[in-house]
């Protein structure tokens, strides 16, 4: 398997990378994606990637972060190594008030016209998928998306936490959808219902980590990417389909959206 979301620059995983990947890979889980959310982490996040086989990253700046200072430099730089396989995380948060949605919108359109930019310059180099944080801002977030130039179907809606309708409306946009441990979770049975409408060609697993613990657990901070095993275990089982050709499913989905090829 793969967490194809987890944030191992964050303090919480300080100087322990190689044991949290090799704790993941005695759960089976052979690789993850580190997803960067500023213009500074994502300098860290690159530098890891290129010092484990099974470790790739991002490039992007988080809504949550579009108030501090940014390089758009660092942001090209690191899109334009071999172990970054996509944009992002980016989009808009609206459950906190800070930072401001105004800030929020101009760092979002900002960095959608980077994106547009750096693939002009060179598509081989920079045409790679993007990965949306998307919290109560669903209608917001697809209308900006319907407006861009990208195929909606290079969009993944990462730790998703909406209802069945949001999952359609990003269905029928044409973009993936990926859980965390929140599917999980027992006051969350909208996000299980949700998950039971992605189709098996459309749908991803990640940690979130250092956040989300998934069930059973929960109780254990910070989650790691070797949890990501309990995320597929308990989408097979709401699903209703054999747990050993779900995960097959999965590994083949995030090869083929982040065109990655995990280790044997």
């Amino acid at each position: 398997m793969i967490d194809t979301h987890c944030h191992l620059t964050f303090k919480e995983f300080a100087g322990r990378t190689a044991q949290i990947l090799n704790d993941a890979r005695q759960a089976g889980v052979r690789g993850a994606i580190t997803v960067s959310t500023t213009s500074a982490d994502c300098l860290q996040a690159a530098a890891l990637a290129a010092a484990h086989e099974n470790l790739w990253c991002t490039a992007g700046i988080h809504p949550l972060y579009a108030d501090e200072p940014r390089d758009w430099a660092n942001v090209k730089q690191v899109a334009s190594e071999p172990k970054c396989v996509a944009w992002g995380e980016l989009g808009l948060d609206n459950h906190y008030d800070h930072p401001p949605r105004a800030v929020q919108d101009a760092i979002l359109e900002e960095q959608l016209a980077f994106i547009e930019s750096s693939r002009a310059e060179d598509p081989s180099c920079f045409d790679m998928p993007i990965v949306v944080h998307c919290r109560k801002a669903f209608d917001d977030l697809l209308a900006v998306f319907r407006a861009a130039p990208f195929d909606p179907s290079r969009y993944v809606f990462h730790c998703f936490t909406g209802s069945p309708d949001d999952a359609r409306r990003v269905l029928d946009f044409g973009a993936w959808i990926s859980f965390t441990g929140v599917v999980t979770f027992a006051n969350a049975p909208e996000v299980a219902q949700a998950a039971k409408l992605v189709p098996s060609d459309r749908i991803m697993v990640e940690t979130d980590a250092p956040f989300l613990t998934p069930e059973p657990m929960r109780k254990i901070r910070p989650n790691e990417p070797k949890f990501v095993v309990h995320v597929a275990r308990r989408l097979a089982e709401l699903r209703g389909v054999d747990p050993v050709e779900f995960e097959q499913q999965l590994d083949a989905n995030a090869e083929r959206f982040f065109g990655i090829r995990l280790p044997e």
